[in-house]
């Protein structure tokens, strides 16, 4: 009787656990990029998200004020969220003699002439008011 042996191997031999490791950590620096790429999204986020907020108070300032604006730019600085943003309200006459439109840009307030944040929107003529 012949005793056959078989040749069997345990475990891994060490190319194959290479091989595995380089593929694990090329696919944890891609994940770490991804979860660094989200963190300054975030960041860009919030500050397009508070430059928004700082527009819509500027709009409802002018709202609120009962004022006719006359055509023209103002600009301002103002802070929100614990960020300072650079606003320019730039109001236009309009066809209808009752309403002005007011354009309002928001910057960083560091500088750069990349608008974080742009609203349009109208003030009605109050009573009485002159043309």
């Amino acid at each position: 009787m012949a005793i056959w042996r078989e040749n069997r191997r345990n475990g891994f031999t060490l190319v194959e656990v290479l091989v595995a490791l380089a593929i694990i950590s090329i696919a944890l620096l891609a994940a770490l990029r991804v979860a660094g790429g989200g963190t300054n999204s975030v960041g860009d986020l919030r500050g397009r998200l508070l430059a928004g907020w700082v527009a819509q108070d500027v709009l409802a300032l002018q709202r609120a004020r009962g004022e006719w604006p006359s055509p023209g730019i103002l600009s301002g600085i103002q802070s929100q969220g614990g960020f300072e943003f650079a606003w320019r309200e730039e109001v236009v006459t309009t066809p209808n003699a009752a309403f002005r439109r007011v354009e309002i840009r928001v910057f960083a307030a560091t500088g750069g002439d990349h608008a974080l944040a742009h609203l349009t929107g109208f003030v009605v003529r109050p009573p009485g008011a002159n043309r």
